[in-house]
């Protein structure tokens, strides 16, 4: 078992515009613990893994192992040490380059589609890499000028949520690489996971009104395409009780629902019908039972667990065949909300979801009774992100990080699908009701299923 970070549903270190210091007092001791439990667990993550696993590049949108390992420590190397520390000095300056994912600001960028082609460095001289540069931020935060650290610890603490992006995305890599093997390797043994059966599908009701949508605790950390904080006016709508099960699935497919185009958008037709896409990723027919693969290998598939591994196309096809559609961001925040509130806070929503922290790196088949889910709902938080029909596009009022790390989200606020709630692969620390993810619509290599909408009948 891979031992997750202590999580803290909340942060309380600044902001991260570094000309905000005047926040709470700075724990240099909070900081350097949370910094070190998580760089910590992100080698935990790609420990089972050998050498020639962390090398794989399976297609341009997958990263190798090795490069998650060594781009998040090319994050506090870039952002934080020489600005905090004059006398820093970088392990390699070839790593500028090899190791910066899309920062123009600050230099070139080895091509993402050839990450795969660098043998060298080892996995070795990686892990060597990550010691530098960790003795270097300790060093820093143990006994570094308090105006020197003051200035850098909100970037610090944004280079943790960081990584805490690029945990999920190794595992979501590593399960891609390894599922494209015909042999379907383990990752790693995981618990046999139990099973009940899914609850009856119900519709809970939300009324129209304004909505107060996104971040605005300033002493809480939060990335810059969560704020600001505005209102928006939500028509009534009806979010289904729990996500689509993959028995539910099964029944779109044996209905024909890859291969009637009225159900589908014309992109997702198109591209379907040129990736051959026949069911979600993961799924293996054999001599007509379907298997699942997931990251403690090969199983069958369990009809009552969440349907994972889908695309925007897919899931919005799935919504028109089920006579319904895919919700708005902003109704997923309601609802979430709505959860928080009825489960007590965040802490007691979050450590009831199904994140990392419960190590089945899979979406439950283990349901509560319906009197048990908060606000009526189940699986809000964790499991599996959902999509939503909201573009990814700016707040009214947004403005990105300062300098280089504007880069981070803005630039990419064009042509991609917001997507709520976590995944299983998701940290507790890391998910709030305000967390937006965001893919393209054809992206499904990540935990990505769908909670049905529906507007008033």
């Amino acid at each position: 078992m891979t031992t997750p970070p202590t999580t803290t549903p909340t942060t309380t270190t600044t902001n991260t515009t570094t000309a905000e210091t005047g926040g709470p007092p700075l724990d240099r001791g909070e900081l350097a613990a949370t910094l070190g439990r998580v760089r910590a667990f992100t080698e935990a993550l790609a420990r089972p893994l050998a050498p020639e696993d962390q090398v794989v590049q399976t297609m341009p949108d997958v990263s190798p192992t090795k490069w998650h390992l060594a781009h998040t420590s090319w994050f506090f190397e870039t952002f934080v040490l020489p600005s905090a520390d004059p006398a820093y000095e970088a392990f390699d300056p070839a790593y500028a380059t090899l190791f910066n994912s899309y920062y123009n600001g600050v230099g070139e960028q080895w091509p993402r589609p050839r990450r795969g082609l660098l043998s060298r460095p080892t996995v070795a001289e990686i892990l060597g890499y990550r010691r530098h540069v960790d003795d270097a931020l300790e060093r820093l935060l143990a006994s570094g000028p308090e105006a020197a650290v003051r200035s850098v610890a909100p970037i610090i603490e944004l280079g943790i949520n960081h990584e805490e992006q690029h945990q999920e995305l190794l595992l979501t890599d590593c399960k891609h690489v390894l599922g494209s093997n015909p042999l379907l390797p383990t990752y790693r043994e995981t618990a046999v996971p139990t099973s009940s059966a899914a609850p009856a599908l119900r519709w809970v009701d939300f009324d129209e009104g304004p909505r107060a949508i996104g971040h605005d605790d300033r002493r809480a950390f939060a990335f810059d395409n969560e704020r600001p904080r505005h209102e928006q006016l939500l028509r009534p709508f009806a979010l289904a009780s729990r996500p689509a099960t993959c028995g539910e699935w099964l029944a779109f497919i044996d209905d024909g629902g890859y291969d009637r185009p009225e159900l589908w958008l014309a992109d997702g037709w198109t591209f379907k019908n040129e990736a051959g896409w026949r069911a979600p990723l993961h799924w293996h027919e054999r001599d007509g039972d379907w298997v699942v693969f997931t990251l403690g290998g090969p199983r069958p598939l369990d009809l009552d667990a969440p349907v994972a591994h889908v695309s925007l196309y897919e899931a919005d096809a799935f919504a028109s065949w089920s006579d319904a559609r895919l919700p708005a961001e902003a109704e997923l925040e309601t609802a979430a909300l709505a959860v928080i509130d009825a489960s007590g806070g965040p802490a007691a929503a979050l450590a009831a979801a199904n994140l990392v922290e419960r190590d089945a790196l899979h979406p439950s088949a283990a349901w509560s009774a319906d009197d048990e889910a908060p606000a009526g709902l189940h699986r809000v938080l964790g499991d599996v992100w959902e999509w939503t029909s909201s573009p990814y596009a700016p707040y009214p009022g947004f403005r990105p990080f300062a300098g280089a790390l504007g880069e981070y989200n803005g630039k990419f606020m064009c042509n991609q699908l917001v997507l709520r709630g976590g995944s299983c692969l998701t940290s507790a620390r890391h998910l709030r009701p305000t967390y937006r993810n965001f893919f393209y619509p054809k992206d499904r290599w990540q935990m990505t299923g769908v909670r049905l909408a529906r507007d008033p009948r």
